[in-house]
């Protein structure tokens, strides 16, 4: 055996050493730790942090707002990252593998990666709408300025009159007050020119070909990324996670120098303090810190799982909530600043043209851009930070499901092999998009983004809680992580993980259940059989949970249905880290054939290894070198 290298607690490797060696052999690790904050902040940092938190927020009480949502940010979000992360790094697999810990609930992976599945397939379609925006946008006047357009109808009343002067904003309000279907260009450039949008879900029309297009161009991006897994995202990242903060910024800057952009921001942030206690207050807060983080859709632990076993995750886990959580904030000073200039030049309140969703970013928010100088190029500028903000979350949805398909195979064969992998998955994932670029593609967009990632992700969340907490044991959890990190994870944590963060989950459940509505987009009403496939989608995920925990007690060792239970939920014998090397303590192993073959580790090969070891050249540095070479026994 090679000598045992003295393991640095911060990633294996010398200080000052250039270039740090996979600690993982196998499967790879990020090439540096910033790599791996950067690619966590993209995915948690997404489209709904500019399209859904403003919104939410002026809707919801304004600055009021902040109060019920850094609560939950504190008491529900950051514990679930670290637990989620943690889970990742401890065991080095993705969201499959890592229920070795308790194989009986091995079905909560299964739902994440159908979660996954859907977010990945429509939200790619955003990005591919978002694409088209932004080469639209580049011409001298943007299409949805005017209403002299083929597509137009007589009800459109644009904000430029034909000599691109502002019209007076008092001959607009009577306009306003005399027809309430005053229609703006934007709004009739985006339902009747890009989506030429159909009368009923079901009529699916013809397939918007500029827009697949777009979506190959976003499926081929996404793939590019992530030729070479982590290796190459990581990479892109430095980019896509940092390039949409200049954006916002230059967007900021030029929003809060526009006349009306203070009112604009005042009915973001003025606080009405009333509405603090409104149940749907709390319950809006907690469900948006939920989606927004990612919690319970295998993103976190599978990019967890690439990083080196000693990593400080629980640092990471604080960076990458808060910033997430502060992008948000500042998205809302960007939107309203512009939306409150709109209002004050059409002489309106800002409740008439604030909007959320696609609607805020496909309609109100390029509207607002008509009235600025050299409107193109604030224009591209929006666009292309939401596609970076998009394409930041999709590159973990799609490595979720191919590190899950190559950790459960888990041969030689297909991790060679994992770009062909990655490759099959995004053409699967571009064949069904295609339904959603058809005429009544936004209907089945929006039906997939309420139900197929609502309600399922809360339940997925409260069972990982309770199997890890209460089956797999509080403390072995307290102690992996001890073991991991040098320190157990703080009793604020220990408190929340066990009884508070469950709790509130409970809480989002009930308040969702409560709450619901049927959906509707603007005046259509969805029939009942739409409904009804949007609730099949959102139990798709869940039902994986039941159905794979009966099949893993029917497979347990036992005579009787207690026996059999009890040894479904015992964790594996593989459970724990994933390299010989780290497996102390109680993962030590008691050397005898049956132990050393369960080893997650490269099967070992006694003569081989020898002989290797033979050849090898003399190491210099043994800290990281010594390091690399054990881990490839």
């Amino acid at each position: 055996e090679a000598p045992r290298a003295a393991v640095s607690p911060q990633n294996g490797a010398v200080p000052g050493e250039r270039s740090k060696r996979d600690e993982n052999v196998k499967r790879g690790n990020w090439g540096n730790q910033i790599e791996f904050v950067l690619t966590s902040v993209g995915y948690a940092v997404g489209l709904g942090n500019v399209w859904r938190f403003p919104y939410l927020c002026y809707r919801n009480g304004g600055g009021a707002f902040m109060f019920p949502y850094f609560i939950m940010l504190v008491f529900c979000g950051i514990p679930l990252f670290f637990m989620e992360l943690s889970f990742g790094q401890f065991a080095s697999q993705g969201c499959l593998g890592v229920w070795r810990v308790s194989p009986m609930f091995k079905g909560v992976g299964y739902g994440m990666m159908v979660v996954s599945t859907y977010i990945g397939i429509y939200y790619n379609v955003v990005i591919c709408i978002a694409f088209y925006y932004f080469f639209v946008s580049m011409t001298r006047v943007l299409p949805w300025t005017y209403c002299s357009n083929s597509w137009n109808t007589p009800d459109c009343a644009g904000v430029l009159d034909g000599n691109g002067n502002s019209s007076t904003a008092i001959n607009l309000t009577r306009l306003l007050n005399a027809t309430q279907k005053r229609t703006s260009p934007s709004e009739e450039y985006w339902r009747k020119y890009v989506l030429n949008l159909s009368d009923d879900i079901g009529n699916l029309g013809e397939v918007r070909l500029p827009l697949l297009g777009c979506l190959g161009v976003s499926w081929v991006v996404v793939f590019l990324c992530l030729i070479k897994g982590v290796k190459s995202s990581g990479k892109v990242v430095y980019f896509t996670a940092t390039f949409p903060y200049v954006v916002l910024t230059i967007l900021f800057v030029r929003g809060i120098t526009l006349e009306g952009a203070v009112t604009g921001i005042t009915y973001y942030l003025t606080p009405q303090w009333d509405r603090i206690l409104d149940a749907k207050v709390w319950g809006d807060a907690a469900s948006q810190i939920f989606y927004s983080l990612g919690c319970a859709w295998g993103g976190l632990i599978t990019m967890a799982s690439y990083n080196k076993f000693h990593n400080n995750c629980y640092r990471d886990s604080i960076i990458i909530s808060i910033t997430n959580c502060a992008t948000s904030v500042y998205a809302g000073f960007v939107i309203f600043s512009i939306l409150g200039f709109m209002a004050n030049h059409l002489g309106v309140d800002v409740s008439k043209v604030a909007d959320h969703g696609p609607g805020l970013a496909f309609v109100a928010y390029p509207e607002a851009l008509t009235l600025l100088p050299i409107s193109p190029l604030w224009s591209i500028l929006f666009f292309f930070m939401l596609i970076l903000l998009g394409l930041g979350t999709q590159f973990c949805l799609l490595e979720t499901l191919v590190t899950a398909i190559v950790d459960e195979v888990g041969n030689e064969w297909i991790i060679r092999r994992k770009t062909f992998v990655t490759l099959g998955v995004a053409v699967a994932g571009f064949l069904l998009g295609v339904p959603l670029t058809t005429q009544a593609g936004i209907y089945w967009l929006l039906l997939m983004d309420n139900y197929a990632a609502s309600f399922s992700l809360v339940v997925i969340s409260c069972i990982m809680c309770v199997a890890i907490m209460y089956i797999y044991g509080h403390r072995n959890y307290f102690k992996d992580i001890e073991m991991m990190l040098g320190f157990p994870p703080p009793i604020f944590f220990q408190i929340c993980w066990r009884f508070i963060s469950p709790a509130i989950i409970f809480f989002i459940l009930v308040f969702t259940v409560i709450q619901y509505r049927p959906i509707s987009y603007n005046d259509y009403v969805y029939p009942t059989w739409a409904i009804s496939i949007g609730f099949l989608m959102a139990l798709s995920s869940v039902i994986c949970i039941p159905i794979y925990a009966m099949y893993k007690v029917c497979r347990s060792e036992g005579d009787t249905l207690l026996e059999r239970l009890k040894n479904a939920m015992k964790a594996s014998k593989d459970w724990g880290p994933a390299l010989a090397e780290h497996r102390s303590g109680r993962y030590a192993p008691a050397f005898s054939p049956s132990t050393e073959c369960h080893l997650e580790v490269q099967p070992l090969h006694p003569e081989k290894a020898r002989s290797e070891a033979a050849a090898a050249p003399p190491v210099q540095g043994s800290n990281g070198s010594a390091h690399s070479q054990d881990s490839r026994l």
